[in-house]
């Protein structure tokens, strides 16, 4: 299935499907969606591009090994929780803060953290293993 339409269409496939993963993930906070679902998306995106243009690709794509992705994720997850914990509410409460980004006041939240951890989490897992399955089929 290695066509050279497929190949010549994958790039812009994947980086809409990144795209729109990430726009998953920002919406999951209030809607349907969220860390997993995006993160799910996302690794399908590299899966596919890892599919038409090689498993060095992705490689070289995502710069940093897919496991380490992962543990930065499950880092962030878990320091959502703990922060927490250091202001004496409940393990998980979700905090607030509203700096101000350009004149413009952006409200951020443990709550969001524990998102992107699971997104990082799910895309790094999920890569590694689309793409040990990829080495071992050229094998």
């Amino acid at each position: 299935m290695n066509t050279l339409i497929f190949r010549t269409i994958t790039p812009v496939l994947t980086a809409l499907m990144l795209l729109f993963s990430v726009f998953v993930l920002l919406r999951g906070h209030n809607e349907p969606g969220g860390g997993f679902i995006g993160g799910l998306i996302a690794a399908s995106a590299l899966a596919i591009f890892g599919i038409a243009r090689g498993v060095g690709a992705v490689r070289r794509a995502i710069v940093f090994h897919p496991l380490a992705i992962s543990g930065a994720g499950l880092l962030m997850s878990c320091s959502a929780g703990l922060l927490s914990v250091v202001f004496a509410v409940p393990f998980m409460t979700g905090l607030w803060i509203y700096p101000e980004i350009a004149g413009v006041e952006v409200p951020l939240s443990t709550v969001m953290l524990f998102d992107i951890g699971v997104y990082l989490v799910v895309v790094g897992a999920i890569t590694s293993i689309a793409l040990a399955l990829e080495e071992r089929e050229i094998e």
